[in-house]
């Protein structure tokens, strides 16, 4: 299982890519290609590193089709969203318009979230995933905690300062 190096400098750029990696499953790929360079079989290099045969065979293939750039991990695809780009950006700006009068809340929660998704744009999700969406298009699950729309902080300014028990102050700094 000899691996032919495609250019001469690639085993000293191996040896510094093994030596540099911080990254385990990085730096494993790397020992596996440098390990099969030097004449060891793939079930050898694999008790020596401590991986399957198989993950030894798939990254000395890559290597062989593709030299070192064939070693780095690719970005894995993922799931498609549920809602278009479309439809994330009609969901924006109907949270950053506030809840409805019909919402009958002061401040949208994610259950909130979750039933306007699937009344107004047909889909569904989990209380999980919607935060998922909603970092996506810019949101924080954090926000200030709700005021009630008859609070008067002048009231509660004077309510403070004519309160005998609160906020005396003390005798000593």
């Amino acid at each position: 299982m000899r691996v032919l190096l495609d250019q001469p400098d690639h085993l000293e750029q191996l040896q510094q890519l093994v030596r540099d990696e911080r990254q385990a499953l990085q730096r494993d790929r790397y020992r596996a290609v440098l390990l099969a360079v030097g004449d060891l079989e793939g079930d050898e290099i694999a008790l020596r590193i401590g991986r399957s045969p198989r993950f030894v065979d798939e990254w000395i293939g890559r290597y062989r089709k593709g030299g070192l750039a064939a070693l780095l991990p690719r970005k894995q695809p993922g799931k498609r969203p549920k809602l278009t780009p479309e439809q994330e950006a009609r969901l924006k700006a109907r949270l950053d318009a506030g809840p409805r009068p019909e919402d009958g809340v002061c401040t949208l929660r994610g259950k909130d979230i979750v039933r306007i998704v699937e009344q107004e744009f047909g889909v569904k999700h989990t209380l999980g995933s919607i935060y998922g969406v909603l970092d996506r298009i810019g949101y924080s699950c954090l926000s200030p905690r709700p005021r009630h729309e008859k609070n008067d902080p002048q009231m509660v300014q004077e309510f403070k300062e004519q309160s005998p028990l609160l906020f005396r102050p003390s005798a000593t700094p």
